[in-house]
């Protein structure tokens, strides 16, 4: 939680829409959004051991939801009782920090002792090695010596039968080295265990009867003591300050155990949170009747990327109707370029190949029937802009500018979708532009998947022949219908700008 988000943090929350499906997630449960945000965004991982970890965790999660959710309320119960009793171990009264501890610590083993139960109970309903080593962690170290190990020195801190303290004295008389002594009836030996003891001897020839005998009835050495006037308030403060003295330390070592208590709860709910919107999520996707799958990363070094059913599953949780996946196979390839008819698709297949590639790696399924991705070094965006209101810049040059930041920040084996990028001047301009920028980065090993009205641009790459390169275009119906499918096909010298205008101005009503 305490990284820091990407340096395009903000691009790829504005362009990819991430917002919509970070809310689907949280379902308005504001500590659900912050998480999930910095796991899409900050854990963009790289490494397909740890991908597949989290999703065979997360495929636990889908299958026992109801388990899942019971150990999310007891971690947001436990998170939420220390919020409202939260000890410092540095409270300036020893006591009253010892007595708070206390009484927190024996809440949280309470819920330890739930938590062992749930885990207990079903354990043997998951399969993945993370949910695996948790339960272990859980059998081995909450055991039942440990309740009674916890149970009794909570106990014995209560000091029901005052404190045994031990002292020196230092410069000018003054007490030094004070030290906390456990009392002659903490040692943990009542008369009946001793007795019970001294019964268990008569068993045992080695030991002689009497001296067993003698140790039962053993008369405890003599103590002097003196007792304290109960108005005498200055004699009461004085004893009240070496009590302080004397347990100070067991005072702060119970405190920052609470602490480390407190944090595990805050770590297991912070964990647990970012699965809980992955599970709200599915829910919101299996209610619209779309379909997910958990994908198959593979190494930035093989040049994967392959789909069927893609879709955009921003525009599916905004949408009544089903929207339509696509399906396409670009392995080996180093630069996609996307063509074809206005409203037809392109900008949202580039959109769920953003949004899917993020999630892929996060460790999250995806929206396909199947998607299949090498892992990249990091995604970009650039997209085009609204003109500039501020007029600091004209749309060009905006667009120079962060292409230039973009630059100086891409790595080999990255990702970066360009959407209309450079249509702000004319098409030779722009085209010559985009060329120069696309050929540099595909040079250095970047998928390149760029959506284009400029079709110098899009026909010059065709003309080249190169076998790392794929074209797509947005489908077409004969009456001028948008299929919302993208084929492979050579640019076309038209968007088809006319079918919008006949859809809009048809019979020459205006207002439609």
């Amino acid at each position: 939680m305490q990284s820091p988000l990407p340096w395009q943090a903000d691009a790829l929350t504005r362009d990819l829409e991430l917002t919509t499906l970070i809310n689907a997630m949280a379902q308005d449960d504001g500590f659900v959004f912050e998480v999930a945000k910095k796991v899409i965004l900050a854990g963009f991982e790289k490494d397909l051991a740890t991908i597949r970890y989290r999703q065979d965790i997360l495929q636990d999660c889908l299958n026992q939801p109801a388990i899942i959710r019971e150990f999310y309320s007891l971690a947001v119960e436990a998170v939420e009782h220390a919020k409202r009793q939260y000890v410092s171990s540095l409270y300036r009264y020893p006591d009253w920090a010892l007595r708070q501890s206390i009484e927190h610590m024996e809440t949280f083993l309470g819920m330890f002792k739930r938590l062992r139960k749930l885990a207990d109970s079903h354990a043997a309903s998951f399969v993945s090695e993370g949910w695996t080593e948790f339960f272990t962690r859980l059998r081995l170290e909450l055991n039942d010596e440990y309740f009674v190990n916890v149970e009794f020195h909570l106990k014995q801190l209560k000091f029901r039968n005052g404190v045994l303290l031990s002292a020196e004295l230092g410069r000018g008389n003054k007490g030094s080295r004070y030290r906390l002594h456990r009392s002659p009836d903490q040692n943990g030996e009542t008369w009946l265990m001793r007795l019970c003891a001294w019964l268990d001897s008569l068993f045992d020839p080695i030991t002689p009867f009497f001296e067993q005998w003698t140790q039962l009835f053993e008369r405890q050495p003599p103590a002097c003591s003196f007792s304290v006037h109960p108005r005498d308030e200055g004699g009461a403060r004085a004893l009240g300050e070496l009590r302080n003295q004397g347990i100070s330390l067991a005072a702060n070592a119970l405190a920052q155990s609470t602490d480390h208590v407190r944090s595990f709860f805050s770590s297991l709910l912070t964990e647990l949170v970012f699965y809980i919107g992955c599970m709200n999520l599915n829910d919101q996707l299996a209610g619209k009747g779309v379909p997910i799958c958990f994908p198959s990363p593979v190494a930035s070094d093989g040049y994967r990327l392959s789909f069927r059913g893609l879709y955009d599953v921003c525009l599916a949780l905004n949408m009544t109707q089903r929207v339509v996946g696509n399906e396409v196979h670009a392995d080996r390839k180093d630069l996609v370029i996307i063509t074809g008819a206005n409203q037809g698709g392109k900008s949202t297949l580039l959109r769920s190949i953003g949004l899917a590639q993020l999630m892929m790696q996060c460790g999250m399924f995806v929206p396909s029937d199947s998607y299949c991705s090498s892992i990249c070094d990091a995604l970009f965006t650039h997209f085009k802009r609204e003109e500039d209101t501020a007029l600091k810049s004209g749309k060009l040059d905006e667009e120079l500018g962060r292409m230039s930041d973009i630059v100086d920040h891409i790595t080999p084996y990255s990702m970066i979708l360009l959407n209309e990028s450079f249509a702000a001047t004319n098409e030779r301009e722009g085209s010559e532009i985009a060329r120069q920028i696309i050929s540099a980065l595909v040079s250095e090993r970047i998928k390149v998947i760029c959506v284009t009205h400029l079709y110098e641009l899009a026909r010059g790459f065709y003309d080249g022949n190169k076998e790392n390169f794929l074209f797509l275009r947005a489908g077409r119906q004969a009456d001028g219908s948008r299929t919302f499918k993208l084929i492979e096909g050579e640019p076309l010298q038209t968007s088809f700008g006319k079918d919008l205008y006949n859809s809009v101005f048809a019979g020459g009503d205006l207002a439609a």
